[in-house]
């Protein structure tokens, strides 16, 4: 796939990039909370696209961070075993309903999860 994209849009992609590594490097979790919604503003993608991307985007980076992490044994390997296996058989479950789901909806579904965790941050 061929891109046009100037070299100041590019720069923008690297720095949206890093605030997304950063968050979910710093956080354990939730640079895809960050990267939805510029991919769809910024990139203009389609909600399904913008979180089909994401996922491809945020597996690099999880491994990366999962293998800090386990360097430094901040990891518990027995809850991380037992949670993995729910987190396979909900991400097959979620990547095939994101094929039948509607963009309107899914951006509706996301926007209440967002703000939902934003809520219980703050509780």
């Amino acid at each position: 796939m061929k891109n046009n994209f100037s070299k100041k849009q590019i720069a923008v992609l690297i720095l949206c990039g890093a605030s997304i590594g950063l968050v979910n490097g710093f956080f354990g979790g939730g640079g895809g909370m960050l990267c939805v919604p510029i991919l769809e503003s910024f990139m203009k993608l389609e909600s399904k696209r913008a979180h089909a991307t994401t996922l491809c985007i945020i597996l690099p980076l999880s491994i990366v961070s999962a293998v800090i992490y386990i360097i430094k044994n901040d990891v518990d390997v027995i809850n991380l075993s037992w949670v993995s296996l729910g987190t396979i058989i909900g991400g097959i479950v979620g990547a095939l309903w994101l094929n039948k789901i509607n963009n309107k909806v899914l951006r509706v579904i996301f926007a209440i999860l967002m703000l939902g965790v934003g809520i219980k941050m703050v509780i």
